[in-house]
């Protein structure tokens, strides 16, 4: 039973990870899970505050997360599972990869450790897949209507998945030969494995979700066409391009962007055969990955696994502060100093480093030239005299994605964009082609998977409507 007093009788417990000296040597799942019992004591720690910040301010999606940690500490898993399915399609994947805003905004994170929140949310997902409570979702009245998703990313999988379950008759068109955009491409199977898209995308499926695999639109397919044979088009394509950079050696050899070369780790996990001439070999390497975030993280791991000789991260930016500022206060996500699993196997960091050139040898990529940098608030001078040279054989481009502004996905359907670059759309993610929505990072850029699905969802009530009331009188 839950108590009042449960976050000072119980003591937070996280799941941590496998050994290092054991996860190195595959690509299987890195974080361990607590078992049913842990989890039932951690949810007795939930106050079931009066104003609950985790679930209005922390979490994207608005999880009910103090009502079903309510019911898991009252072994009401089923009930629980429900619960979470009504605000969230794919618990099983963000209970594997959210940073988890809810904890943060947990009111215990101030003065006690917060909730885990993610670990619930994970244990009651993984709990209904075990005990068959996953079930299709198959609409009693089909509308007869048709809207074709464009990307199978996750908001176009929530999109898609809300609006079958609507009746209507969904085709989702990915231009990769997988399904599930950067969840599976883009995440490491450290992080995620794939086996949990695929048993998701088995339900949808099941559910009458039509995907057709490597189809482009534009190549493939003319938004001509997709608008005269469907109600609604929805583009949930994201942020394809990666940013690049632009100094002395950067058409060297060994120089790839972050996402070519997880793709192609993915590939080989799931027994792909790749090309000798366009494997992206790590081993024995010296590897620069240029970019401190996720992806520059997962690129870390993925190196490592691939036995290079050493790893360097560089970041442009500042090392953030290992406690809050005074203006950056609770319940606001905690700009801080963050470790990820694959920083604890081996890497140096270094932050406010200026990338200055490549230099190589027979065209091959060598060496890589930094200044670092001072920063004042949001600018930065180099310090003299503060150049050096690493030990570069391969060099990883992790420095973000940038909005469609080139994109042939929005010279086809010539779609407006906004002051950034991103796909513009009113309130109800319409853009403005009639019969066209879009959400997701295609619209807000590259953001939390959270924030995707709640992009898909709304999106998808967005476009039900507008079918309805396009189709009646």
């Amino acid at each position: 039973m839950p108590k009042l007093d449960g976050f000072l009788a119980v003591k937070r417990k996280d799941p941590g990870y496998r050994a290092v000296e054991e996860r190195v040597l595959d690509f299987n799942r890195v974080e361990l899970m607590l078992s049913e019992e842990e989890v039932v004591e951690q949810a007795t720690r939930c106050m079931d505050c009066g104003v609950p910040f985790c679930h209005i301010h922390g979490c994207p999606l608005g999880n009910r997360i103090p009502d079903y940690a309510d019911l898991i500490a009252n072994n009401q898993w089923k009930e629980a599972l429900l619960l979470l399915e009504s605000t969230n399609n794919f618990p099983e994947i963000t209970g594997r990869i959210c940073p988890a805003p809810c904890e943060t905004s947990c009111t215990l994170a101030p003065d006690f450790l917060a909730t885990a929140c993610e670990q619930i949310e994970l244990q009651i997902a993984e709990r209904g897949w075990k005990e068959g409570w996953v079930l299709p979702e198959i609409a009693l009245v089909k509308t007869g209507k048709r809207v074709a998703v464009v990307g199978s990313g996750p908001t176009g999988l929530a999109a898609a998945q809300q609006l079958i379950r609507k009746g209507h008759e969904v085709i989702v068109f990915e231009k990769s030969d997988r399904l599930g955009g950067l969840l599976t491409y883009g995440i490491p199977n450290f992080k995620l494995e794939k086996e949990v898209i695929e048993r998701r995308m088995n339900q949808m499926i099941m559910e009458g979700v039509v995907f057709e695999k490597e189809v482009e639109i534009g190549r493939d397919l003319s938004a001509h066409y997709l608008l005269h044979k469907f109600d609604a088009v929805v583009i949930a394509s994201g942020t394809p391009l990666p940013r690049d950079i632009t100094i002395p050696g950067r058409s060297l050899e060994g120089i790839h962007f972050a996402l070519d070369y997880l793709t192609q780790q993915t590939k080989i996990v799931l027994g792909d055969t790749i090309d000798s001439n366009e494997y992206i070999d790590a081993k024995g390497k010296h590897v620069i990955v240029i970019g401190g975030g996720d992806t520059g993280s997962d690129c870390v791991g993925s190196v490592i696994r691939r036995g290079c000789a050493s790893v360097t991260q560089v970041e442009l930016l500042p090392a953030p502060p290992t406690v809050r500022s005074s203006n950056n206060p609770w319940p606001q996500w905690p700009l801080i100093m963050r470790s990820s699993s694959s920083h604890e196997e081996g890497v140096t960091r270094m932050w406010s480093i200026g990338s200055k050139e490549f230099q190589g040898v027979n065209g091959k990529v060598k060496r890589f030239s930094g200044v670092r940098l001072n920063w004042k608030e949001n600018s930065f001078t180099e310090i003299p005299g503060s150049e050096f040279i690493l030990d570069a054989d391969l060099v990883l481009l992790s420095m973000g994605f940038i909005p469609h502004r080139e994109s042939p996905l929005v010279k086809e359907f010539n779609l407006a964009l906004d002051s950034r670059g991103s796909i513009q759309t009113d309130e109800k993610y319409r853009t403005s082609v009639d019969k066209v929505f879009a959400a997701g990072d295609a619209v807000i850029g590259a953001s939390l998977v959270v924030k995707a699905i709640n992009h898909g969802r709304q999106c998808a009530s967005s476009v039900d409507k507008y079918i309805r009331n396009a189709h009646s009188l």
